[in-house]
């Protein structure tokens, strides 16, 4: 389906456009390898797929949407955990504004009642990328959930709380080996034991789709542990983008937490294997779409001297 508003052409993603779509996205000045079409699709199953790519006047791309839809509803993007408008640095705020205009009325006339948009945190953007934030204040969006990550400035990065110190200290002490590790099925379980008994969930991530995923982008994932005697007792995956690392995931062992395994683990990372990126971020410590905010992890986070970066959602009701 494709249509021809105000002189842009809005068509829905197919396969045949891949090539296209991976090509727009590797330029683009917020582009991420989560928006890559092999990323996007190892759950398609899960996720009805419903990516836009807009077009200008002279057919060339001028954004892409990363969507899902489910049922009237669509999302930016329901398998991600974030998505919203891909932009390159020609994209202005006045052209967003008609971008944003554009799509609606696509969505409608597609049947599309409610359309809910997952900010990208601003740690991510490789130059100034808010236009997207401006067009939905113009268009009276909602913003009905926000998240709160807690990231390191690392060029210029405060120190740690003296607890920290302490569990880092004591981390090094006990001599684990911290290593870049493939063992994503001893981690996993060790991870889904630790979210079972302290948060009641599991893993978003199989062992089986997190090595899927890590031998498809090598350079962008990646699972770090600390062991004792070859056993896993702290670890953490890593997504990498441009200057930011990411820590998905973060797992302690019972004894972990006794000997500071994940502490020493991630100051070898801030201080040691990714010192010269930009941004360490550690992802979010909240729940109930940002209204209860777990103090003791935010504590630890920001006892490395992580800071409060936000992550919003937004929603729109296309009457």
């Amino acid at each position: 389906m494709e249509i021809m508003i105000c002189k842009a052409m809005i068509s829905k993603y197919e396969d045949a456009k891949k090539m296209e779509w991976d090509e727009f996205n590797s330029k683009a000045k917020n582009g991420h390898f989560f928006f890559y079409r092999e990323y996007m699709e190892y759950h398609r199953d899960r996720f009805h797929d419903f990516s836009l790519i807009i077009y200008n006047d002279k057919g060339n791309i001028i954004a892409l949407l990363p969507a899902s839809i489910d049922g009237d509803m669509v999302i930016s993007h329901g398998g991600l955990t974030f998505g919203g408008f891909v932009c390159d640095r020609k994209m202005t705020a006045a052209n967003m504004l008609d971008v944003f205009d554009n799509v609606k009325h696509f969505l409608k006339n597609a049947g599309v009642r409610m359309f809910i948009y997952k900010c990208m945190p601003a740690v991510y953007n490789k130059y100034p990328s808010d236009e997207a934030l401006y067009a939905l204040f113009r268009n009276n969006a909602e913003l009905y959930r926000r998240d709160v990550s807690f990231s390191i400035y690392l060029p210029d990065r405060l120190g740690y709380q003296e607890q920290r110190k302490r569990a880092v200290k004591k981390g090094y002490k006990y001599q684990y080996t911290l290593q870049e590790s493939s063992k994503y099925g001893e981690y996993i379980s060790l991870l889904d034991k630790i979210l079972i008994k302290y948060h009641g969930t599991h893993p978003v991530h199989s062992a089986e789709e997190l090595r899927m995923l890590a031998e498809k982008f090598p350079n962008n994932i990646k699972l770090y542990t600390a062991e004792k005697n070859g056993q896993i007792e702290a670890g953490t995956v890593v997504f990498l983008q441009a200057g930011v690392v990411h820590t998905q995931y973060l797992a302690n062992s019972d004894e972990g937490r006794k000997t500071g395994a994940l502490d020493c683990l991630l100051d070898w990372l801030i201080t040691d294997v990714y010192k010269d990126k930009t941004w360490f971020d550690f992802g979010i410590s909240c729940e109930q779409e940002g209204r209860y905010l777990n103090e003791g992890l935010a504590a630890q986070k920001e006892g490395f001297g992580g800071r409060a970066v936000v992550h919003d959602f937004y929603r729109i009701e296309l009457t």
